[in-house]
């Protein structure tokens, strides 16, 4: 009797399994605090050293993110961030992502001043692409919610 109920536990794991995994694959995953509400399912790097290191390490370039969480153009394309599917896929697989909320040692992050939103980044061997721009002038690393699409084109 143990061992028929034993083989009869074995298929009902069996049958209830890939069920299980599909409705577990299919939940959100919980908030991860590390993204601050610009996608959970992009793996976030916690500072700007290991940022460094595993830009360096994977050969993907680092996006830095500066922002606050006052500050309404800030909310504003971190909505839009969050929400483009595309945008979202794009950080995950071809970047090593990093969101702050202060600024870095690092004076090359802030070539033009210490202003959010602020996106910089760091290519693989770890020189700050200062070439990379927005379109303004006086603010040159800012980009507003409609200037997303931009930012999949230098990639």
């Amino acid at each position: 009797v143990m061992l028929h109920s034993t083989l009869d536990l074995c298929l009902l794991l069996v049958t209830v399994s890939p069920n299980l995994a599909i409705a577990i694959k299919k939940e959100k995953r919980p908030p991860q605090t590390l993204s601050r509400g610009w996608g959970d399912d992009i793996t976030w790097v916690q500072t700007y050293e290991e940022g460094l290191f595993h830009a360096q390490k994977s050969n993907k370039p680092l996006m830095v993110i500066h922002h606050l969480e006052d500050c309404q153009y800030c909310q504003a394309l971190k909505k839009v961030f969050a929400q483009d599917e595309e945008i979202q896929e794009l950080a995950q697989n071809n970047f090593i992502m990093l969101n702050l909320m202060h600024e870095t040692t690092d004076k090359n992050l802030s070539p033009d001043g210490q202003y959010v939103p602020r996106i910089m980044f760091v290519d693989p061997s770890l020189t700050v692409r200062a070439d990379i721009t927005g379109r303004y002038s006086n603010r040159l690393y800012t980009y507003e919610p409609q200037d997303l699409p931009v930012c999949n084109d230098h990639n």
